[in-house]
């Protein structure tokens, strides 16, 4: 495989891992996928960001969120977030620290 059509592949499985998770299930929240995978949403709207800013595409965190979650992040969060018991707070914080780093 050449890889013009392995990049090809690749962005198409991307368009359906972000159609299943914002169109099929918005229901799952991202405090669960990075949980249970250790990603969510937001990392992958970081990955589309640093993969913009790798090619030299000036592409901010917020710009980067807007264009994966097809409107505002906290325009999102107010149509699908519900809020995250204690136990899965501090769940969170562990994922993320062994997935992410340090929180900002």
């Amino acid at each position: 495989m050449d890889d013009a059509t392995r990049t090809q592949i690749e962005a198409a499985a991307f368009r359906a891992l972000r159609e299943h998770l914002m169109v099929k299930r918005p229901d799952v929240q991202n405090i669960d996928l990075m949980n249970l995978a250790g990603f969510c949403r937001n990392c992958l709207s970081r990955w589309y960001q640093e993969a913009a800013n790798d090619l030299g595409i000036d592409m901010t965190k917020d710009a980067a969120r807007e264009i994966f979650y097809a409107m505002p992040y906290e325009d999102w969060k107010a149509q699908c977030q519900t809020d995250a018991s204690p136990e899965k707070q501090a769940a969170f914080e562990k994922s993320f620290a062994e997935n992410v780093g340090k929180a900002d």
